[in-house]
């Protein structure tokens, strides 16, 4: 267990971007991640847990406490059944499952951060979320002092969120178990449009395993969603606003602000209406590569809000506040950032 004072925390994330911990804490076993939290819980010590920090947006007077990296490895197979140690790379992970034939992670290829950080977010992309795999989290509960096993229905995922997102101060994730599917060397059902045409199928249809995760892999790339520390349209927390999720009488309005356009539409739970965030920006007028200051929109993505290189964090939120608003002028709808803030706020 490594601990370091005053250690800064920009490198840490994929914004590159945030202020120093007053004390930051690197954890490779379960036991001394759980002796961490153990003794900042007792100490009455505020408590940062980061794992790729790719869903960070961190303030830049950085965090007044103690920072928990995990950095666990494991990564453990029995026939479908796969268990992931909380720090094992995601993108990792999902090549060598991908590499052992099975299906059921292979279009979130290339997604940054790490494991222990997909349920709590419900990563998902592609048309595929984690929370159609996972079948048990493993965490420590801090609330009960105790470690504890939920399974997938008690894990309570929607939309990019769940259980873990909700009550973010009561569990840290130790351990990740998904139920895999060996389909022959072939992918899961394409669901997402853009992933069917690029293979030239059908929704619905499966395709061969390698190809559908090489697909992703160079759809992601070509947004800028690859990590690459050259490119700096990959310095970014991924697609910073989630999708609206519109009520009935919210859909409405939207439509009648619309006028003779037309916007993507997506049925979601609830009788309610998902479309494009990105869609959305773009229409506003903030369009690839918007912004003239240190932090800009991606050239390649509109979702992606970047660090050009001598960014602040206040510098991308003044950006966020402003796309945020824009949208909500034109549109009459809210934008919701989608990464965690910590230290400041939209």
């Amino acid at each position: 267990m490594l601990v370091e004072l005053d250690a800064p925390l920009a490198p840490l994330t994929t914004l590159r971007l945030g202020g120093p911990a007053r004390r930051l804490v690197t954890a490779t076993t379960d036991d001394e991640v759980i002796e961490t939290v153990r003794a900042a819980d007792a100490a009455g010590e505020p408590l940062l847990v980061i794992g790729g920090g790719s869903n960070l947006v961190i303030g830049d007077r950085g965090f007044a406490g103690t920072v928990l990296r995990i950095a666990t490895t494991g990564f453990a197979l029995d026939g479908t059944e796969l268990e992931l140690a909380a720090g094992e790379v995601w993108s990792e992970a999902v090549a060598r499952a991908v590499d052992a034939g099975l299906a059921g992670i292979e279009f979130l290829a290339g997604i940054p951060g790490s494991a222990g950080a997909t349920p709590v977010q419900n990563v998902g992309a592609y048309g595929q979320e984690v929370a159609t795999g996972i079948t048990e989290v493993v965490a420590y509960d801090r609330r009960a002092g105790e470690t504890v096993v939920l399974s997938n229905e008690e894990c309570e995922f929607s939309y990019r969120h769940s259980r873990f997102k909700a009550d973010p101060e009561r569990y840290v994730v130790l351990r990740v178990r998904f139920r895999l599917e060996d389909a022959d060397g072939l992918s899961t059902a394409v669901r997402y449009a853009e992933v069917a045409r690029t293979l030239g199928v059908e929704a619905g249809e499966r395709v061969d395993l390698a190809t559908a995760y090489k697909t992703v892999l160079g759809l992601r790339a070509g947004k800028g969603m690859v990590l690459d520390p050259a490119d700096h349209d990959t310095w970014s927390a991924g697609s910073f606003f989630t999708n609206p999720v519109l009520t009935a009488d919210q859909y409405a309005a939207f439509l009648a602000r619309l006028g003779d356009r037309s916007a993507p539409a997506y049925p979601a739970p609830g009788e309610c209406t998902k479309t494009s965030a990105a869609w959305l920006i773009d229409q506003a007028g903030f369009g690839k590569g918007y912004g003239t200051g240190p932090a800009t929109l991606s050239t390649k993505h509109t979702l992606a809000l970047t660090n050009r290189g001598a960014a602040t964090t206040e510098d991308l939120l003044a950006l966020a506040r402003e796309i945020r608003d824009g949208v909500r002028t034109a549109f009459g709808v809210d934008l919701v950032n989608e990464p965690v803030m910590i230290g400041v706020a939209l």
